[in-house]
C-alpha cells in the first residue's frame, strides 16, 4: 500500500488519534496500531478456543468480568475471504465486551484453498461451540448475535439466513436474536472480480449470494453501509434489505456518513468513535433485541 493511499483511507485525525506513522503501510500494521490503542485490563480474555480441528478453527473470547446471562456476539473478520485474522480485531472484542457482551472473534479457513461454503460452515460451527460454552464465559446460550465486516459480513448473514447451515450444526435460529452486517458484499456477481477465487468454479450468484437464501424465519438484521465505500458498493445492502423484507424479516439499513470501507469498522474501536456511528448503531441494535 502506498503512502498516499494510506492517507486517503485513513483521515489525518485518525492518524493522530491512533498514533499511526507512515511506516504503518499495511492493513495489518493499521490493525496492530488500533489494537495497541485499547486495553483489555479488567476483562476476561480466553484465547484460541477450538471449534474445529483445522489450524484456523479457533476464536478468542472477550468477556466482562462477573458476566451473568450476558448477550453473546460472534464477530467474523473481513479480508476478501483470503486474508485477515482474529488477532487483527482485538479492538472489536474489547469494544463489545466493555458494553457488557461476551464476544468471540473467530478465524476461519481461507480461500482460494477453501472455497464457499467452507468458511460459512466454519461460522456455523463456531457459533455452535460458542453457544455450547456460553455459560462458561457468563453468556446466555439463546441470546446470540452474529456480526461481520466485509467478507465476514457475508459469512455472518449467509450462515444465519440460509437455513441449511444452522440446521447442520444443530443451532436453532430462535437462539439468534440478531445479525449485524458491516459493509458486506451480500449481492454481487463475483465472477467479475478477483474474489471469484473464493467461490466454486462454475458457480452462479444465485448459488452463493445471501440475498438469494433468506429463510422465512430470519432474525432481525442491521445492515451498516459506509457512505464513502468504494470497495463494497451500497447496492449490496439495498438488495439484501429487499430480500429480507420479502421474507418478512425485520431489517434496518443505515448509511453511516463520512466513513469508508476501512474506517467503518475502525469506528468500532472505542478511541475512534469520532470517525463514525458504527459502534453506537451496533450497541443500539443489540440493546433493543437481546433477552432482558
Amino acid at each position: 500500500m502506498s503512502r498516499p493511499l494510506l492517507l486517503r483511507m485513513w483521515p489525518a485525525a485518525l492518524v493522530v488519534a491512533a498514533g499511526l506513522t507512515l511506516a504503518a503501510c499495511s492493513p495489518q500494521n493499521l490493525q496492530g496500531t488500533l489494537n495497541r490503542s485499547v486495553s483489555v485490563a479488567g476483562l476476561t480474555v480466553t484465547q484460541n478456543v477450538r471449534y474445529s480441528a483445522d489450524t484456523r478453527g479457533v476464536f478468542d473470547v472477550y468477556a466482562p468480568q462477573d458476566a451473568q446471562n450476558a448477550p453473546v456476539v460472534l464477530f467474523i473478520h473481513g479480508g476478501s475471504w483470503e486474508g485477515g485474522d482474529k488477532e487483527g480485531h482485538k479492538f472489536v472484542g474489547e469494544s463489545l465486551a466493555r458494553a457488557g457482551y461476551v464476544t468471540a472473534v473467530m478465524n476461519y479457513r481461507l480461500a482460494p484453498n477453501n472455497r464457499y461454503p467452507t468458511y460459512i460452515q466454519d461460522a456455523a460451527q463456531a457459533l455452535k461451540v460458542l453457544r455450547d460454552q456460553a455459560k462458561t464465559y457468563g453468556g446466555h446460550p439463546d441470546n446470540l448475535f452474529v456480526m461481520g465486516h466485509s467478507a465476514g459480513g457475508f459469512n455472518a448473514v449467509e450462515a444465519v439466513d440460509n437455513e441449511r447451515w444452522l440446521r447442520e450444526v444443530g443451532v436453532p435460529v430462535s437462539a439468534v436474536r440478531g445479525v449485524i452486517g458491516v459493509a458486506g458484499p451480500y449481492s454481487y456477481d463475483f465472477r467479475q472480480f478477483a474474489s471469484a477465487r473464493a467461490f466454486p468454479e462454475g458457480a452462479l450468484p444465485d448459488d452463493v449470494m445471501p440475498d438469494r437464501h433468506v429463510r422465512p424465519d430470519a432474525p432481525p438484521h442491521l445492515l451498516l453501509v459506509a457512505e464513502n465505500d468504494t470497495t463494497v458498493y451500497p447496492q449490496n445492502a439495498v438488495n439484501m434489505e429487499a430480500a429480507l423484507k420479502r421474507a418478512g424479516a425485520q431489517v434496518t439499513r443505515t448509511v453511516l456518513p463520512r466513513v469508508n470501507h476501512i474506517t467503518v469498522i475502525a469506528a468500532m474501536a472505542r478511541p475512534l468513535t469520532f470517525l463514525g456511528g458504527t459502534r453506537q448503531a451496533v450497541l443500539d441494535f443489540i440493546e433493543a433485541r437481546h433477552l432482558k
